[in-house]
């Protein structure tokens, strides 16, 4: 019987997005994988309504297809998808770094060294899951320390399609010690307040993410079965 997961009643379809982002993030959900309505009403024990509400919020963040005669089905990304999205996400990065290494106020920096802290903190533990919350904080109070709404909501919806491929490239041993020794180059660069070092960092750092991605979606290691890697 799959695990039951206590959801309180305050804001109940946010609770269970948040959940649900969660699972589809840390692959509990498979990519590809119809979204079961009964089964995960009894395992986050609420009814369908708020379960629906919830998968339409992740449908709008990219992270569900709503299919016609199948539901909601997780996100599964091609070959073609992830360079496509990289490509943009990137350069989406790269302006946010170099606007946020110039705007970024002191309060602002005070906040993303903690949260670096922290993350360096679970990559000690090795806390995989702990680190990718933490990491996303970071990006994202990166992006919005560059104080351009407009880019903000550009890179949250192009980020959203592929925070599940991004949560699996820190699996690996060598790959995560790398993005970890980016993320103090970050943190160097916006101390010196340098937007030319910060958007340098986050192209190599955004670069090296898709290359690892394409590896892993080539080998079959993140949609294991025949024609994996299909563009």
């Amino acid at each position: 019987m799959a695990e039951v997961i206590e959801i309180s009643r305050l804001a109940l379809h946010d609770q269970v997005a948040s959940r649900l982002r969660t699972m589809l993030i840390e692959g509990q959900i498979a990519p590809g994988a119809k979204l079961n309505e009964r089964q995960l009403c009894e395992q986050l024990r609420v009814s369908r309504t708020p379960l629906r509400e919830a998968i339409k919020l992740l449908a709008a963040e990219g992270l569900v297809d709503l299919l016609p005669n199948r539901g909601a089905v997780a996100v599964k990304l091609t070959e073609a998808d992830v360079v496509n999205t990289f490509e943009l996400l990137s350069a989406l990065e790269a302006m946010s770094g170099e606007l946020a290494a110039q705007r970024i106020t002191d309060e602002e920096l005070a906040e993303l060294r903690a949260l670096h802290y922290e993350m360096m903190a679970c990559f000690a533990r090795r806390d995989l899951s702990g680190y990718y919350r933490i990491n996303a904080r970071i990006h994202a109070a990166i992006n919005e320390a560059a104080k351009n709404p407009v880019l903000t909501s550009t890179y949250r919806s192009i980020n959203a399609r592929v925070q599940s491929l991004r949560f699996r490239t820190n699996q690996n041993e060598a790959k995560w010690a790398d993005a970890v020794a980016e993320h103090e180059r970050m943190i160097v660069a916006l101390n010196a307040r340098d937007p030319v070092a910060m958007r340098q960092v986050l192209v190599e750092h955004l670069n090296r993410k898709r290359d690892t991605v394409l590896a892993l979606l080539r080998a079959g290691e993140i949609y294991p079965g025949p024609n994996a890697a299909k563009t």
